[in-house]
Parts: structure tokens; sequence; C-alpha cells
């Protein structure tokens, strides 16, 4: 696609949470649809409609089957990032260019077993864990790292145990 054509595409808006458990560590999950070992946080995109916290609520129950969780902060603005090229026109059925979503931080108030990141109908993660926040820029695919960083210099600071 041509930067031109590119340029004319809007961005998808969503949300995602950084879910941080008792001992200040942060759930990934690992992506169903990458061939590389990709690691992401619980995200997805706001409905017509919807408010941002709603979306956040309905993505949690969604991708990790529980939604057990406290707002402790969020991004005070969007936050973007572009596709690379392989994927505009392909993604989202070509009608993005990349996100720009709302960031929440929550602490988990759940219990391990709560997490069930099969009770979507189509799942997005195969696996899970629970990893220390600085290691998040490096799990992500490429294109996400910077977000995943800005997330780390802006709630990394949330990340001390209960």
């Amino acid at each position: 696609m041509s930067p031109a054509r590119r340029d004319t595409l809007a961005y998808r808006k969503g949300v995602g949470a950084v879910l941080f458990n008792t001992a200040g560590r942060i759930f990934v999950g690992r992506r169903v649809d990458q061939a590389q070992d990709a690691w992401q946080l619980p995200q997805g995109g706001i409905d017509a409609g919807e408010s941002p916290e709603h979306a956040l609520w309905r993505e949690l129950r969604e991708e990790i089957g529980t939604d057990r969780a406290e707002i402790i902060a969020r991004t005070a603005d969007w936050v973007r990032y572009d596709l690379p090229e392989s994927l505009i026109g392909k993604a989202w059925r070509g009608r993005y260019r990349g996100q720009e979503q709302i960031w929440f931080a929550l602490r988990f108030t759940g219990q391990d077993a709560d997490i069930d990141i099969t009770a979507a109908d189509h799942p997005e993660f195969d696996a899970w864990r629970w990893a220390a926040i600085e290691e998040l820029p490096a799990l992500a695919v490429a294109f996400k790292r910077p977000v995943y960083e800005r997330l780390v210099a802006e709630f990394g600071r949330l990340a001390a145990a209960d």
C-alpha cells in the first residue's frame, strides 16, 4: 500500500489492560495467530456506543475469562501504533492503519484459577503467565514495542507487590 493511501486510513479505537497480580507481576498472553513467540497484553476494540471502561471489562471477560480486577490508573491520552506495511490492507479488513488505545492499569482481585484463556469462542491466547513489567517490550512484536515501552514508563511504579 502506498504511503499516501495509508495516510487516508483511520486509527482503530481500542483499549488495553496492564493487569498486575499481588506480587507486582503483569499478565501476558501468547498470541495464537503468530508464527513467532509473540506475547501481549489483553486489548481490543471499542464498539460503537461503548465507553473505554465498558470495552475494557468486555475485553477482559472475552480474552482472559474474568473481570476480577480494579482500575488503579489509566493513560492520560490515546496511545497510537501503526501496523507494519505487510499488515495494512489485511488486518481489520483493511480499514485501519493502526490503533489508538486508552490503556488501563488494574490490580487483579481474583485467583489464578479465575483466568480462563479458552473462555471465548475464538481465543486470542494459547498460553499465559505472570511477567515482570520490564520484560514486556522484549516479549512483544516489534511494531508494538514503543507502546509497551511507554506503558513500562507510565505504569512501572505500580509494580510494587501488595
